[in-house]
């Protein structure tokens, strides 16, 4: 290993992230004010405005005003503080959080998963821990069922896929209401300014926003905490305001009953209305997906002791500005602004508004790679922007589309009240995923009886599905986007998962039969020529079809061939010393061998630093290591110091072949295979492979464009394979 990727591993481990001492904890605490909690604390922007829009705005009483704050402030306790903050965020896979943590999780525990090509050496990976806790008869039960059902394994995949779906459909709508909402606040003192200058300027801004992706966060990262920190600040003392000037009995509101007199003396409005309290917890996710940069204590502490108090504060003086002033509820955080302050604060809202906008977006990046990574979406260019920040990624199709989707969205709706109704949907439905997989991580993982793990699924999901039902009824009136936004993300990651699986299956069945090569002699039958082979495959045995079908075509190959399979494992990362594992294909005059390079759902699979050099290096490792067993296997009758003159002879023979091998160059052979239903395939999958998968496969990124294989050195071979 060369020094230099030995540098680039040790700066990107999540590891050195990790520290506890007071001092580095607090450090993360407050850094995590900027990345994690930028959508949270923006949330005031529009909860109010959203909750009283509709026939809710025709009830003037203060009970309506004190029922939509209790909801807001059980719901801000129940969910971001106590599920995530003191449950989910305990559920991490080697300190990594988010859906596609607890599906790992679940995956190496349960062995509940569908990657094709698995091998038994990935257990042995130190990040491929598992608790030590023996199964209960309830956890093997669970296991058992899901060992021999093998369509509740997939309706697993589709229920975290749709969760997926709903977080990138965040990507879209984040920015959009929270930058309209910022600058609609200037409405205010210019009462005269049209509608269409708040959409032209909120365009720039996100067209701003969505240009600068592409440098990355980390050179403005440091002024994102400062921009929370003054937003939260700002909002806390402009609610103590007023709830000293308004209305100081604000705080009777806090107890529940105020929730069910709310609900009694509204009925279905108010019932509807809280699909615009659920807004107050958008970004409450990030807090366990974004738990992999940071650690549970800081988290805990930056909610806990600053985000949670400012947030209550910020909304109760909200409400206790709206319990003397009706006719404001659809401006009601600006005109709650004291005039003294509104220019600052309006500039401090639009930043925050930039600042969350920007950390779902470099999350949708994030689960777009994991996706990837996992089989579940066409490649894509993925860009790491930072050698600092482990895990901070730029895509180039996937910024673009964002760009042109939050466009659409800000253009065509311009109302921020039906842009949060679309919002909640989204929100609840990843919420709700969580808690699912929650559920199951109790059982499973964490040994508990069953009975606390329904009770953990009942109480916070019959909450969420509370808020579920009421954003349903919003649908015709903004709620249809992230169900058509999902369902096309899902339709792709489902198509795209399928015919990765089936090609996968016509691998299987075609491989290139070990005894037909060595039935043709050290020669193989064929010319050997100077140089080594690296021939890309997806199995983690065996030889491919591709192998077959290029030495029919052209009987020649190189002296030394290297079958090379890239694979994700179920595992956030993998430590650079067990990335490579090495085995040799048939007889050592061959010079044939197989290498699985392997990486976790979270690393970046595009850094190939050096990737020849270092593949060499780990089979010249291999061939060293085989003679050591060689010896070490010898009879002990033998004479050691001859076994060992003989080993060394060997090796070094082989090694020189090697090395010789390099000096005359290394070529890619990459198979590019096209897929074709047969002839007697239903006609819904004869569209989801010819049209959908063929689509997609023929516009996605091509294999050398991830692989960074330079062009003069690559050689394709076209195959066709029915599914």
């Amino acid at each position: 290993m060369n020094s230099h990727s030995d540098a680039v591993d040790e700066s990107l481990s999540p590891l050195s992230l990790k520290s506890t001492s007071r001092k580095a904890v607090l450090m993360l605490a407050y850094k995590s004010l900027g990345v994690v909690y930028g959508d949270l604390s923006t949330s005031p922007l529009y909860v109010y405005k959203t909750t009283f829009s509709g026939k809710l705005s025709l009830h003037e009483n203060d009970e309506e005003v004190y029922g939509v704050l209790s909801f807001i402030f059980w719901t801000l306790t129940l969910i971001p503080l106590l599920k995530y903050a003191f449950i989910v965020l305990s559920a991490d896979d080697n300190g990594e959080g988010g859906t596609f943590a607890l599906y790992s999780l679940l995956c190496r525990h349960a062995r509940l998963s569908i990657l094709p090509n698995q091998h038994a050496a990935d257990e042995r990976i130190s990040t491929y821990s598992k608790q030590g806790l023996a199964d209960t008869s309830q956890s093997s039960a669970l296991k058992a069922f899901f060992t021999k059902h093998s369509k509740f394994r997939y309706g697993l995949l589709i229920i975290v896929l749709l969760g997926t779906c709903m977080a990138i459909g965040d990507g879209v709508l984040t920015p959009t209401i929270s930058v309209l909402s910022a600058v609609s606040g200037v409405r205010v003192k210019i009462t005269h300014l049209h509608e269409n200058y708040v959409v032209v300027i909120s365009c720039i801004i996100l067209v701003g926003l969505f240009s600068l992706q592409h440098h990355g966060t980390n050179r403005v990262a440091y002024l994102f905490a400062p921009v929370v920190v003054a937003w939260l600040l700002c909002i806390s003392g402009i609610g103590i305001y007023n709830i000293f000037r308004w209305n100081h009995s604000i705080y009777r509101a806090l107890s529940p009953a105020y929730m069910f007199r709310f609900l009694r003396s509204t009925g279905f409005e108010g019932w509807v209305s809280l699909g615009g309290v659920i807004l107050c917890i958008t970004g409450s996710e990030t807090m366990f997906a974004d738990l992999g940069h940071f650690s549970p204590h800081s988290i805990k502490i930056a909610f806990t002791f600053l985000v949670y108090p400012c947030l209550i504060l910020a909304y109760m003086g909200e409400a206790a500005f709206l319990s003397k002033h009706h006719e404001d509820i659809q401006r009601s955080f600006y005109k709650a602004i004291p005039e003294a302050v509104f220019w600052p604060v309006f500039i401090v809202a639009t930043l925050a508004a930039i600042v969350g906008s920007q950390a779902v977006i470099s999350a949708t990046f994030s689960m777009v790679s994991q996706c990837c990574a996992l089989s579940c979406f066409p490649r894509v260019k993925i860009v790491h922007t930072s050698n600092q920040i482990y895990g901070q990624i730029y895509i180039p199709e996937v910024n673009w589309i964002l760009m042109c989707l939050c466009l659409a969205v800000t253009i065509g709706l311009r109302d921020t009240n039906m842009i949060g109704h679309a919002y909640g949907l989204a929100v609840t439905t990843v919420m709700l995923v969580t808690t699912f997989l929650m559920s199951l991580v109790i059982i499973i993982i964490w040994q508990k009886w069953v009975m606390m793990s329904l009770a953990f699924l009942v109480f916070f999901g019959s909450i969420e599905l509370l808020y579920i039902s009421a954003c349903f009824i919003k649908i015709p009136e903004g709620g249809w986007i992230p169900l058509v936004l999902s369902m096309i993300f899902m339709g792709i990651t489902f198509v795209w998962n399928y015919g990765t699986l089936k090609k996968h299956e016509f691998d299987m069945e075609n491989k290139v039969s070990m005894k037909s090569i060595l039935a043709s002699g050290p020669s193989l039958g064929m010319v050997r020529v100077p140089g080594i082979g690296l021939i890309y495959t997806d199995l983690v045995t065996g030889v491919p079809a591709v192998f077959g079908h290029f030495a029919t075509n052209l009987p020649a190959f190189h002296q030394v061939l290297v079958f090379v399979c890239i694979k994700s494992i179920h595992v956030p990362f993998v430590r650079e010393v067990e990335r490579f594992l090495m085995s040799r294909v048939g007889p050592k005059e061959f010079h044939i061998y197989h290498c699985i390079v392997r990486y976790g759902y979270k690393d970046f699979q595009q850094d190939n630093y050096d990737f020849e050099n270092r593949l060499v290096s780990k089979i010249l490792e291999f061939v060293e290591m085989e003679g050591s067993e060689m010896t070490l296997m010898s009879s002990p009758n033998n004479n050691v110091l001859d076994i060992h003159v003989v080993r060394d002879s060997l090796v070094k023979e082989e090694s020189m072949e090697i090395m010789k091998a390099k000096e005359s160059g290394v070529a890619y052979i990459l198979g590019r295979p096209h897929a074709k239903a047969k002839s007697s395939s239903s006609l819904m999958k004869k569209f989801a492979i010819d049209i959908v998968f063929s689509f997609l496969s023929r516009n996605c990124r091509d294999s050398d464009d991830v692989l960074n294989v330079p062009y003069t050195s690559l050689l394709e071979v076209g195959m066709v394979y029915y599914v």
